[in-house]
């Protein structure tokens, strides 16, 4: 059983003039929701013009955290987190059929983790992503949704020409555009020291993972790390609004 510390930070980059990314959190007020329910965390990445991008990414971190909140049946973390991603989708979708404008419709790519016991479960939609980093390596947790994941996948790509391709901005899932959605999800054991990071892509597509992993790594609170990746990729790259939640196992709870 584990504690958890975590810290966000969210800027709006050097291009856009808001920010159309949007960040919640879960965290338990007691022991018995400690070991009940645990800890919720989502990070979206609003589409479709920056007002209706803002309008959907909101409403899906919104969406799935209240819903964990609120859970009563104490549901299995590997079928909750996905039916709580189905939930912000057809909350998006009513968004999006209400608020349609000029062929743009709010749409969110979504990423959302649930820490409970030894376990983090992950589930995503678009190219939201999250990182398990333990001592000093950082593993990709999450496959984009991308037209360039796709091809990378088939065979059509290298990595290397993945990573440069204008097909990873394609995406080939988001939240909001039609129902039902299929959301990817990954159980993964925790132990203590171990970091997650949740972030948009205005964060992934600036730094390298060895970068990430070098300043996750650093003994500082999740805050200041949250805030040092965010700042280093709108110094790096800035061409987008740019969003992190770090997250620390930090210690075994007693029974």
């Amino acid at each position: 059983m584990w504690d958890v510390v975590y810290g966000e930070a969210s800027e709006v980059g050097r291009v856009w003039r808001s920010n159309a990314d949007s960040a919640a959190a879960f965290l338990p007020r007691s022991r018995e929701e400690v070991l009940s329910r645990g800890w919720a965390f989502a990070v979206a990445d609003g589409r479709g013009g920056t007002e209706l991008g803002e309008v959907a990414s909101l409403r899906a971190v919104t969406k799935v955290v209240e819903g964990f909140a609120t859970d009563t049946e104490r549901e299995p973390l590997t079928s909750l987190m996905p039916r709580l991603m189905g939930l912000a989708n057809s909350a998006v979708h009513g968004d999006a059929l209400r608020l349609e404008s000029g062929g743009r419709r709010p749409a969110t790519a979504l990423v959302s983790c649930a820490v409970r016991g030894n376990k983090a479960v992950v589930a995503h939609v678009g190219d939201c992503r999250c990182y398990h980093v333990r001592n000093g390596q950082v593993v990709l947790l999450t496959q984009d949704h991308t037209l360039a994941a796709e091809r990378l996948k088939s065979g059509a790509m290298t990595a290397a020409q993945a990573e440069q391709s204008q097909e990873r901005h394609v995406l080939t899932r988001v939240l909001g555009s039609e129902l039902p959605v299929n959301a990817d999800s990954v159980s993964v054991d925790l132990s203590a020291g171990d970091m997650l990071v949740l972030c948009t892509d205005g964060l992934h597509k600036a730094l390298y993972p060895e970068e990430m992993a070098r300043i996750v790594s650093q003994q500082a609170a999740p805050m200041e790390i949250a805030a040092q990746l965010v700042s280093y990729a709108v110094q790096a790259d800035g061409s987008d609004n740019t969003t992190a939640q770090v997250i620390r196992i930090r210690q075994a709870l007693q029974d």
